[in-house]
């Protein structure tokens, strides 16, 4: 585990929900209410280095986080990889963000993650 990792190193109070290949935690900047980020253990930055074990591991975690978040009545969700720094990655740990949505939070939310690149977004 690297030294300089906070994934690597997360305080037992922030886990969710854990299980021999991922945690679970609530983002320390969160985008909104409930925004939630699953993490595998093993020291990774890419979804394409993690095993199929791992994989398999990570997407149960999401449905886990997902159903856990009813409370907060989302209606919809995002759900977003920054793989590589060219991608946005700051944090070279792979984790997958889960971002509750909720009607209203933003004046059109058609085009989703696409929005990364505003002169693309719109293709309707």
């Amino acid at each position: 585990m690297p030294s300089n990792c906070h994934f690597c190193h997360i305080d037992n109070n922030q886990i969710i929900f854990q299980n021999e290949h991922v945690i679970t935690i609530r983002d320390g900047y969160p985008v909104s209410l409930g925004h939630t980020l699953i993490i595998p253990i093993r020291h990774i930055s890419s979804i394409f280095e993690a095993t199929e074990e791992e994989q398999i591991a990570l997407l149960q975690a999401l449905t886990q986080a997902k159903n856990e978040l009813s409370h907060y009545t989302p209606d919809g969700y995002n759900i977003g990889i920054n793989d590589g720094e060219a991608a946005g990655q700051t944090v070279m740990h792979l984790h997958i963000h889960l971002i509750p949505r909720y009607t209203g939070d933003c004046i059109d939310p058609r085009g989703g993650v696409r929005w990364i690149f505003p002169e693309s977004a719109v293709y309707w």
